[in-house]
């Protein structure tokens, strides 16, 4: 195909739609993967798979032979694997009808494509909800990095990473799509590229990320019958006097009931649930939930496990769309933030089933989820609640909360758990004491962490993991109000000249010494679904006037469902080991002081032991000068400052880093 070397402003390419065509069924898994990824993360990932097949398959024009390309701005760059030009061509198509959907008027829902969008249909699904399988940990966070970009972000960014276009190339077509500054775009997605590590290119390709390879979940079954419910006694009401409507009325199913699941219904049949043995955990590329065998005495009691089973198939209709927690037939539904509720599509593993202390208990797993059923002996009705544990591993799948109750929680430990041990983390120098665990791993009652007011104890759990899955090292679980606890790690702070340093296990002695000064700051976190939480000594600086070392740190709690908040403190030196820290900043659904978020800055107001007022601030490694305004002015060069301040008056702190760029602090 013949090409200019100097085209004019106006010229343009003539491309055979032919070859526009057969580019668009050659590469459309590729098309759809980069629409899906530059489409906003604001619509259910459901949508997003349709909106971004749709958008494809109305790529091309229905009639017409030839397609004009407008053509480049600059010389036309060398084109890589996939730069066939029907395939450029076609991709400028999906990539500027998937840049409309970033643009809606401010009173339009934000969960539904802008206006012009929604003219054209998308794809029909009818009776369920489709959805990429689950990543890692770090894909999640790539995709909730993208979702704080703008629309022509995510474009630079896939364009580089997904086509592999050299930053010219990725230009150019920035250019074609009328994007402004397409040189400040194309950096701010080479920020995302450098945040993830050389790994940006593997992750856009994950399953995570592939709106071709999908899983299926039915939508709400119940409220689906009881709209067609509702329909056929609103048709019959039409046609037939009063009193039949009496009579419908006192005989009809009431809707806050839904009917039991019969024996034998496909993947909520009990004869059908996965049962794996007791020694086939040591014998797996796979440490996680699904190594856990089923334990308990009631394993094969079909109608216990029948009534769990049936209460996971009714979560759905009982939580809703939104809600955490709800009462429904006699039983009380309850979910983790960021969890779907509707049953397994699959039959789902059994990992317990049993009597504790009177009450009869089942735990369920489907891959993605934990189920808990919990039939009190003498109380009150049924409780079932479920929560996320995908991408588990040997740390976050290492325990389940079993049962709660005034004696305290009893867990549930992991096969590969080797030694079992609790200690108080608010006393970093009294040893860990020995817990008892049962042949079926069940613990003894473990006092639960104070929910609110006083903190005057924070008991965790220290587990050693077995040497025949050759991982052999301690860690800690703390109890967050959740089904699964949540993982407590510690990255100490940057050595000189040393390498960025990754989180650690939180049971060597200086982070159980930094973990006591945080510690009842947990409570906080409970019922939020935490998988972990990480402190990350980020800064540490000499206070002036012979006030000691003061150290900066961030702690981060990420949940299952991906989401990640932070708080930033200021550790001075304190009488009790145990001393509250002052929380100097905050941020909520963010990636700072993660992979994707490697550098910090804040500052804070401090009083010296002289009754002198400073302003303080620190940054993180990559740090070279801090800047202050406001109430003091000023640049400082390295990682720290403090400078005398008055008593009021704000202080905005703002970094630079090595590269040139600028920071704001945590929260602003």
């Amino acid at each position: 195909m013949p090409t200019r070397s100097r085209p004019s402003p106006t010229a343009g390419e003539r491309i055979d739609l032919d070859l526009a065509e057969a580019a668009l069924v050659e590469r459309y898994a590729r098309l759809v993967r980069l629409t899906y990824l530059v489409l906003p993360t604001s619509l259910t990932r459901h949508r997003r798979v349709l909106t971004a097949h749709g958008i494809v398959q109305r790529a091309l024009p229905g009639t017409g032979t030839r397609l004009l390309r407008p053509a480049p701005r600059r010389v036309p760059a060398p084109r890589g694997a996939h730069e066939r030009p029907g395939y450029a061509w076609v991709r400028e198509q999906v990539l500027r009808e998937a840049l409309r959907h970033a643009r809606r008027p401010s009173w339009w829902p934000h969960r539904l494509p802008p206006p012009r969008a929604l003219r054209p249909g998308l794809p029909t699904v009818i009776g369920l909800r489709l959805f990429p399988h689950a990543g890692g940990t770090e894909e999640v966070a790539l995709d909730q990095a993208l979702g704080q970009t703008d629309g022509a972000t995510r474009a630079a960014f896939v364009l580089a990473t997904l086509d592999e276009l050299p930053p010219e190339g990725v230009d150019d077509v920035l250019v074609r799509l009328g994007v402004d500054d397409p040189a400040g775009v194309r950096e701010r997605a080479a920020g995302l590229a450098e945040a993830a590590r050389g790994a940006a290119e593997a992750l856009v390709r994950s399953d995570e990320f592939d709106p071709s390879s999908l899983r299926t979940q039915p939508t709400d079954l119940l409220r689906r019958r009881h709209r067609v419910r509702l329909g056929l006694i609103t048709g019959t009401a039409l046609v037939v006097t009063g009193g039949v409507l009496g009579v419908v009325g006192s005989g009809a199913t009431p809707l806050t009931g839904p009917p039991p699941v019969p024996h034998g219904s496909g993947a909520l049949d009990p004869d059908r649930v996965v049962v794996r043995s007791r020694t086939s955990w040591d014998d797996t590329a796979r440490v996680d939930f699904t190594a856990w065998p089923a334990r308990g005495s009631r394993t094969k009691d079909t109608d216990l496990l029948a009534k769990a089973l049936n209460a996971w198939a009714r979560a759905g209709g009982a939580l809703g769309e939104d809600g955490r927690a709800s009462r429904a037939a006699g039983t009380a539904f309850t979910r983790a933030p960021g969890t779907p509720a509707g049953a397994p599509t699959g039959s789902p593993r059994l990992l317990y089933a049993g009597d504790v202390e009177g009450d009869a208990v089942v735990l369920l797993h489907d891959g993605d989820r934990v189920a808990r059923y919990t039939e009190p002996a003498s109380r009150g009705g049924a409780a079932f609640e479920v929560g996320r544990t995908d991408d588990a591993d040997v740390t976050t799948a290492a325990a389940l909360v079993l049962h709660r109750s005034k004696a305290g929680a009893r867990w549930l430990t992991a096969p590969w758990v080797d030694e079992s041990a609790t200690r108080d983390l608010l006393r970093p120098d009294t040893p860990a004491r020995a817990l008892g665990v049962s042949k079926d791993g069940v613990t003894s009652p473990l006092p639960e962490p104070p929910a609110g007011g006083g903190c005057g104890t924070w008991p965790v759990v220290q587990f050693r993991s077995s040497a025949r899955i050759v991982e052999k090292h301690s860690f800690l679980l703390t109890d967050l109000g959740a089904l699964s606890p949540a993982h407590l790690t510690y990255t100490p702070p940057p050595g000189a000249g040393a390498p960025a340093r990754q989180p650690r296990e939180a049971t060597g002695s200086r982070a159980l010494v930094t973990w006591a000064r945080l510690a009842c700051r947990l409570g906080a976190l409970r019922g939020e679904g935490v998988r972990a939480v990480n402190t990350w000594d980020y800064a540490a600086q000499r206070l002036p006037e012979g006030g000691g070392e003061a150290v900066w740190a961030c702690t981060r709690a990420d949940t299952w469902a991906g989401r990640g908040d932070v708080f930033l403190s200021l550790r001075t030196p304190a009488a009790r080991p145990a001393a509250p820290v002052e929380v100097v900043a905050r941020a909520d659904g963010t990636a700072a002081c993660s992979r994707f978020g490697q550098h910090v800055v804040a500052g804070a107001r401090w009083k010296s032991p002289q009754g002198h007022w400073y302003a303080l601030g620190a940054g993180s490694r990559q740090v070279t000068a801090l800047t202050t305004s406001g109430a003091v002015s000023g640049t400082h060069p390295g990682t720290t400052f403090a400078v005398r301040a008055p008593e009021d008056g704000a202080v905005r702190v703002r970094a630079r880093l090595g590269n040139g760029e600028t920071l704001d602090e945590v929260g602003r």
